[in-house]
């Protein structure tokens, strides 16, 4: 089986490797964006800082918004632990990735085991139409503005919760005022999944508006359980996340500047190496940006200058990934080994073509 490809032509791994590291070497702006687990995501960034790159997650949207939260305003969280142990109200805020339905349906299934109530509610917020797995039939009570955003629906919301009028009322709104009289720890449950800056911003300004009489937090659930992985070794290796460039040969972080999707679309980068597992849709607009593409395939990627094969962190080899469901990292271990080299392997291999020095990670 074919692992690497120059082109559209089967070649060696070290050959592949090689024409990969001569096309960085030659590069002026090269970016990456990658969805790979810590080793992998240390390797990249110990990689882009020798050549002066910018990197971002290859989904980054929903990340940058997640970031942009902690960076700029901040935020009240909880550890997952302590939402099953404590939480007697859950309030779910729009839709929630799919990795993290069965945490939900867990904590629908459990009872808290240090608060006084034997059962927890839950609450959904969002629009019609938008609804949430929980087990034994169970429904989550839908606080909503009708089609109106995440957004306004949580501004009035937290209007109404101060006695404040709103154009158009929040439904089932007494029941959640309610429940929170008589709640002892109540936990919202968000992501940036499908959710915009402005509606994080508006949830912590609710969460701060309960803790001046009582108890409230938030419990953040990735968009990306890798890509949460990437932004917290980003932020131990240069003290920045996602987002970050080296193009001055110090780390500089900027959200719309290092937005690689962006950089690629507006022909500011003339080499893009994509690191993901997944083969996925790749950026529109692509002019001439040449592509290095690491993937899970068994055929070369479409457009890509180089392709090599690499295995699924977890699956085809073990190693350390983010977990959602304990608010940390964790080591993996390998459910079907395979010989597919990982992520961080073939860019170990490749800077070995373009640096004397071995990378530091």
């Amino acid at each position: 089986m074919a692992v690497a490809w120059i082109g559209n032509r089967e070649a060696l791994v070290e050959r592949a490797a090689a024409h990969a590291a001569s096309l960085l070497s030659s590069s002026r702006c090269p970016v990456f964006s990658f969805d790979t687990d810590i080793h992998g995501t240390r390797a990249a960034i110990a990689l882009a800082e020798r050549l002066g790159a910018a990197y971002d997650h290859a989904d980054g949207a929903a990340l940058a918004r997640e970031t942009m939260l902690f960076t700029d305003r901040g935020a009240m969280t909880v550890a997952p632990g302590e939402t099953r142990r404590r939480a007697d109200i859950v309030v779910i805020v729009g839709e929630l990735a799919q990795i993290h339905h069965d945490l939900v349906a867990e904590l629908a299934g459990t009872v808290p085991d240090l608060s006084t109530r034997s059962k927890r509610e839950f609450f959904l917020v969002g629009s019609n139409g938008v609804s949430v797995p929980l087990k034994n039939g169970r429904k989550a009570t839908l606080l909503s503005c009708g089609q109106a955003s995440l957004g306004a629906t949580l501004a009035a919301l937290r209007a109404q919760y101060k006695g404040r009028q709103t154009s158009r009322p929040v439904s089932n709104f007494n029941d959640f005022a309610k429940a929170l009289t008589a709640a002892h720890f109540p936990v919202f449950l968000f992501s940036g999944h499908a959710t915009d800056g402005l509606a994080l911003e508006m949830l912590q300004g609710l969460i701060a508006d309960l803790n001046r009489k009582s108890r409230a937090s938030g419990l953040h659930l990735p968009a990306s359980e890798n890509g949460w992985g990437s932004v917290l070794a980003s932020t131990w290796m240069t003290g920045f996340p996602l987002r970050t460039g080296f193009a001055r040969g110090f780390p500089e972080f900027d959200p719309w500047r290092y937005d690689v999707e962006r950089m690629i679309a507006a022909g500011e980068a003339d080499l893009h190496l994509r690191i993901s597992a997944t083969v996925a849709q790749l950026p529109r607009n692509r002019g001439r940006t040449a592509l290095i593409a690491l993937a899970k395939t068994e055929e070369p990627v479409a457009g890509a200058a180089v392709t090599i094969a690499i295995g699924e962190a977890g699956i085809d080899h073990d190693a350390v990934v983010y977990s959602s469901r304990t608010g940390s990292l964790k080591s993996t271990d390998t459910r079907a080994a395979s010989k597919l080299p990982s992520a961080a392997t073939i860019i170990r291999l490749v800077a070995s073509r373009v640096f004397a020095e071995a990378l530091p990670c």
